[in-house]
């Protein structure tokens, strides 16, 4: 991938952004299978623990993409700066983003360990018993894994603004099968229920953080940190990475408050609905895994091309980059269109009036899909590279509540419409979005931005 009308030297050959894009797409997919594994394999408790894990798991992903949002602004930042070839501002942010998660996800942790009961009740209101005690039990055992989570996130987002994500791969790969081998021995061979589930996550987060944390502090890593003397807070660089960690992290929380907001709405429209939602959201995750692993690399890429003061690159790889993310997404929804929906939702035990409404929900999915997934979500990562994450956070906000969630709501009681007018909200979403990023991206808006 490079180009003869650059003045200068490209930053970046295709080797070089295959080398990075390949592992990502692998750790998606990975991420996704197992994640579906490990569901299957916590589903056989009983209902009561699957509602309670449940329960806590809309919260744990709150939390994760909070510090996945702060990791994101601390590789933006380490991105840049290797870009600008300034190895020791490149280190001491390495070292601050470390501190900040840390700091984060200790005293959350704390939070939820001490008011877990309360935190179940003010969210969820009026639980079962049994329902309470498997909740508080998951809650108990995820909050002290926060920690590992964090730091996991902190090294992963070092090693992929550095060009590195094998590593992160790797390590992604050992938590899970870790994960996965932990539930099948603690909940089938000693019968350990919720409790070995939450104990085999526990053990394969602190497994991954350890790994990720051993191979960050290697004397031939750039981003070593050198001593406990580098976590001293510095106010400069945390505000740097605030600056698009606070952003993408609002922008996170809220999106996960809307999805929470448009479940409940879900829940009223009967069982069969319920279930045809549930497949459709796991079959068409698996679909997006090539466009959001595209995502993740235009971090590394312009972030570091802005950094070298290389706008012109930077919007040439951009570019590249978005139109891979839409291959990726033509491929994997045209497979879908044709062949593979009919065969995913055959997997699931679905009534015949869920099969219908699911597939229904999966060809509109990739309909829409094919135009707007990447322009709606690869693009803004573009946009946040640059730091430009305000835009990015208004834009989002605005149009979840006015299209995923008022549209919806409008459309069920108002309308009296079915599950298609819930995933329509979705779809005008993306729409909404993607003329919003795609306007700020061609105006050039966001490489006026300052970040080092």
């Amino acid at each position: 991938m490079t180009s003869s009308k650059f003045t200068s030297k490209p930053l970046f050959t295709r080797q070089q952004i295959l080398a990075l894009l390949l592992p990502l797409i692998a750790e998606q997919a990975l991420s996704v299978t197992i994640g579906l594994a490990d569901t299957l394999m916590v589903s056989s408790v009983g209902e009561a623990a699957v509602s309670g894990v449940s329960l806590v798991d809309s919260f744990n992903t709150l939390m994760i993409q909070l510090m996945s949002a702060l990791a994101t602004g601390g590789a933006v930042v380490t991105s840049q700066y290797i870009g600008h070839r300034e190895s020791k501002n490149a280190k001491a942010t390495a070292a601050q983003i470390m501190f900040v998660l840390a700091s984060f996800s200790v005293v959350v942790a704390a939070v939820v360990v001490v008011g877990r009961h309360g935190i179940l009740r003010g969210i969820f209101g009026s639980i079962d018993a049994d329902v309470m005690n498997y909740a508080e039990t998951y809650f108990l055992l995820s909050a002290l894994s926060y920690p590992f989570i964090g730091l996991y996130n902190a090294g992963a987002a070092l090693f992929r603004a550095q060009g590195n994500s094998k590593i992160s791969m790797m390590s992604s790969l050992v938590m899970n099968v870790v994960n996965i081998g932990g539930n099948a021995i603690l909940i089938f061979g000693f019968g350990m229920g919720v409790l070995g589930a939450a104990l085999a996550s526990l053990v394969s987060r602190a497994i991954a953080c350890v790994t990720v944390l051993f191979l960050l502090q290697k004397p031939s890593c750039p981003l070593r940190i050198e001593g406990l003397s580098s976590l001293r807070p510095n106010g400069s660089l945390i505000k740097r990475i605030l600056r698009v960690g606070i952003p993408a992290g609002i922008e996170n929380g809220m999106f996960q408050i809307g999805k929470l907001s448009v479940a409940s709405l879900t829940s009223t429209l009967g069982t069969a609905a319920i279930a045809a939602n549930a497949v459709a959201n796991t079959t068409s995750t698996f679909l997006n895994i090539p466009a959001s692993a595209v995502g993740m690399a235009v971090l590394t890429v312009v972030g570091q091309c802005l950094g070298a003061g290389e706008k012109e690159q930077a919007v040439y790889y951009a570019r590249r980059l978005l139109f891979m993310a839409y291959c990726g997404a033509w491929f994997m929804n045209i497979s879908a269109f044709l062949f593979a929906n009919k065969f995913a939702i055959s997997l699931f035990r679905l009534s015949p009036e869920a099969q219908t409404m699911a597939l229904q929900v999966m060809v509109w999915f990739n309909l829409f899909s094919v135009f707007f997934w990447p322009s709606s979500f690869t693009l803004p990562n573009i946009l946040r590279s640059a730091g430009d994450a305000p835009f990015t956070m208004t834009v989002s906000i605005i149009s979840m509540w006015v299209f995923r969630v008022g549209f919806c709501y409008l459309m069920i009681l108002g309308f009296h419409g079915r599950l298609l007018s819930i995933w329509m909200g979705m779809f005008l979403d993306w729409v909404f979005r993607s003329l919003c990023f795609a306007i700020r991206f061609v105006r050039g808006k966001w490489l006026e931005q300052t970040v080092i």
